[in-house]
């Protein structure tokens, strides 16, 4: 007995300290020149962060239940994203005109691709088959294909500037309607009809909530919240100090600036993945399609309107047009999700095909 609750205390305590150490290493890195060394140490806080944040994401939804849970953390992780993509954008001056596209399409195709196709690889090996509801994931899948086409797509097509960018009305229009959309959804995925979005079984019925772990008591909910928004702080924080290090690799290699995006939606979403994984593992597969397709709409969502937002005080052009191989990877996206999704099943297949377009999508982005 004694053994068992030493080892839940030093777990509890390294979930606290953890991400106080990586909040440090961001205080002390920011605005600096970080040695290589450092950027070690750095990467090693951004690690123990990002698992930290994934355990106290899990006690807040634990406690608050589905679809609550995944979406607190799908909102925090982008709330945070959008800090980290407009601070790079003031600090990088023109040539981040396209750091917001790179960086939100790619977070696209981590969700919708990676993260969902691995989730659903996981559901299969676990059950034989990865059951979800139809209905919710559906509806999920279809509203981030309206923002995906309104904010993403429409502005190389349009024609009141040159390039594939938005005039400020056009701006003005996509982000007022990608809130939106975005604020009806989550309406109707905690209230109008919650049920869609509840996890359920081999046979299609509502999953029963785990009664076997002790819910966590409000103060320790209240606890975990407040170190999931510092840990997520000191991810996305530690994730710019290491950037200039990603950038100068990626130039170095000679590889696409895009390149440099992929990686910091791959940072930031680290800690969804993990999230959503040990849901499928628990055959709550419907658990991590909230995670994965909440975090693609929220990551257009939110980011389009507060990048709008800051284009006030930016200098130089906003470009969030994709390009022909971009709008072709999403198009197969979407009609391949909607396959996925229509059944209410997957099997191993859904879950590599999936993975072999977000495959397809890091091989592209690496050599275009």
């Amino acid at each position: 007995m004694r053994t068992g609750t030493g080892i839940r205390a030093l777990t509890s305590r390294w979930t606290v300290v953890v991400p106080l150490i990586a909040v440090v290493a961001l205080v002390f890195s920011w605005g600096r020149h970080v040695p290589p060394y450092a950027v070690g140490l750095i990467a090693l806080c951004l690690a123990g962060a990002v698992l930290a944040a994934v355990h106290h994401a899990e006690v807040v939804a634990h406690r608050v239940g589905e679809p609550f849970g995944s979406l607190v953390l799908a909102v925090a992780v982008t709330i945070i994203e959008v800090a980290l993509i407009v601070t790079l954008m003031i600090d990088g001056g023109p040539k981040t005109a396209t750091l917001a596209r790179d960086t939100v399409f790619a977070a696209v195709m981590i969700t919708c691709n990676g993260i969902l196709g691995l989730c659903l690889l996981v559901g299969a090996l676990r059950s034989r088959t990865a059951v979800f509801n139809a209905q919710g994931t559906g509806a999920a899948l279809a509203t981030v294909a309206t923002l995906a086409t309104l904010t993403l797509v429409f502005p190389t097509f349009t024609t009141s500037r040159p390039g594939p960018q938005f005039s400020t009305e056009q701006l003005a229009f996509a982000a007022v309607a990608s809130l939106l959309l975005y604020g009806l959804f989550v309406a109707v995925q905690t209230v109008r009809h919650r049920d869609y979005f509840l996890p359920v079984t081999q046979e299609g019925e509502l999953k029963e909530e785990d009664t076997h772990a002790p819910l966590p008591t409000r103060r320790e909910t209240t606890v975990s919240l407040v170190l999931l928004l510092v840990a997520l702080i000191a991810v996305v924080g530690d994730a710019k100090a290491v950037s200039p290090t990603v950038e100068s690799g990626v130039e170095s290699a000679g590889l696409p600036h895009a390149v440099v995006g992929v990686v910091i939606a791959l940072l930031v979403l680290l800690p969804e993945t993990i999230a959503a994984v040990r849901a499928a593992r628990h055959e709550r597969v419907q658990t991590s399609l909230n995670l994965a397709l909440g975090s693609a709409m929220a990551s257009i969502g939110l980011t389009v309107p507060a990048i709008a937002f800051a284009t006030i005080w930016l200098d130089g052009p906003l470009v969030l047009g994709l390009n022909a191989v971009h709008m072709v990877l999403l198009a197969l996206t979407v009609v391949v999700g909607a396959l996925t999704v229509a059944p209410g099943r997957a099997t191993l297949l859904q879950g590599g095909v999936h993975l072999g377009i977000f495959a397809a999508f890091v091989f592209l982005a690496i050599s275009p």
